[in-house]
């Protein structure tokens, strides 16, 4: 599970901080087509587990709910504590596959579901012993690492390179309004993308991975994010998780200086298009979800009839603009109210009831 803060400043110079814990394929075709084969289907995305409160399986669930995308993380220095011998190797000894992820991997490939892999954490082998926050020395080891995953999960097509990068504490090197990290980010996103290149070139690599504000703000990372050589990392599409305080309406102004919350996202894909002229990617909105009660990660809610109102506003804002690939929600079931201040952005209660924000989910297209 991830655990992301997020600072959202407000209009009036209030600053709300939000954050948010990640949850967690078969291959489904980069435009999935509507009925009538005219348009590119915008995919439902999820975070969630494999198992729902009572200990059934939770993928039934995910199908009646019509998710086409479950996003699962899978975390490079849980596998590798040690270095491997080979490892592009999947079969090394020095790999521990978790076996959650097996699970989640098998359970959507059998209910007609694809999977996500979002791959972060360096093992101190690979960065002198530092955080797992802390690049690797080469990124070459991360890009070896993601070879050996895509073989060992053939079925899984999309990779999202590190989550959240510019939030503090979870991509380093990352000073606050500088350059330096979105330079590095951009070396190991395209050793990413050769790599999972080579393996299969219907593997999707998804980049950037920003968020609403922090350190670097989405607007100058996509700016910065450059390879020595002055050019753009080459990626499918680019990732963002655009929560917010203002309720989801593309119409709406900018409300603060390089923030890109959910109504900003018109403002991201242009500068995509700038930082890409010739091919601009699609966004990828990994994350989004308003909480129905203020908590630990988030002390910005509304009710339980206003997350779902909410909900669809942002599945359908994310309908109508065809630059956006997909919209996922976090998360599928809340905290159980035991844990201090737990997270209540779930479809479901922590006893597995359904909110309204269950059944909005569930009409989206």
């Amino acid at each position: 599970m991830r655990l992301s803060v997020v600072g959202v400043v407000a209009a009036m110079a209030i600053t709300i901080a939000l954050s948010v814990t990640g949850g967690p394929e078969g291959s489904t075709p980069l435009a999935t087509q509507n009925a009538q084969g005219a348009q590119p289907k915008t995919l439902k995305l999820i975070w969630g587990g494999n198992t729902l409160p009572n200990g059934t399986s939770a993928f039934p669930t995910y199908k009646r709910l019509g998710v086409d995308v479950l996003q699962v993380q899978l975390s490079w220095a849980g596998t590798a504590a040690t270095r491997p011998a080979d490892p592009r190797d999947p079969n090394d000894p020095a790999y521990a596959w978790p076996k959650a992820l097996d699970t989640a991997v098998a359970g959507a490939q059998a209910s007609g579901i694809s999977v996500a892999l979002l791959v972060r954490q360096t093992p101190g082998w690979a960065n002198g012993g530092q955080s797992v926050a802390r690049v690797p020395t080469d990124v070459s080891d991360y890009a070896d690492f993601l070879v050996a995953a895509a073989k060992r999960y053939p079925g899984v097509r999309r990779w999202m390179i590190w989550g959240e990068p510019t939030r503090e504490g979870n991509f380093e090197p990352m000073p606050a309004n500088k350059p330096t990290g979105p330079r590095r980010y951009a070396q190991l996103l395209d050793a990413s993308y050769g790599a999972l290149k080579g393996v299969s070139k219907r593997n999707v690599v998804i980049g950037g991975m920003t968020w609403t504000l922090g350190l670097v703000t989405p607007v100058d990372f996509v700016r910065w994010m450059r390879l020595p050589n002055g050019k753009a990392p080459r990626l499918d599409y680019y990732g963002h998780n655009p929560y917010s305080t203002r309720f989801p309406n593309i119409a709406s102004p900018t409300y603060y200086k390089g923030l890109i919350d959910i109504s900003d996202v018109d403002t991201l894909h242009k500068l995509l298009k700038r930082a890409y002229p010739q091919k601009t990617p699609k966004l990828w909105l990994s994350e989004f979800s308003i909480a129905d009660k203020k908590n630990r990660a988030f002390d910005f809610a509304v009710s339980r009839t206003e997350q779902a109102r909410w909900l669809t506003a942002a599945y359908k804002l994310a309908a109508s603009q065809s630059y956006v690939a997909g919209l996922g929600w976090y998360t599928l079931v809340d905290e159980p109210r035991t844990v201090k201040d737990a997270i209540t952005n779930g479809l479901l209660t922590d006893t597995g009831a359904e909110k309204p924000a269950f059944k909005a989910y569930q009409r989206v297209p």
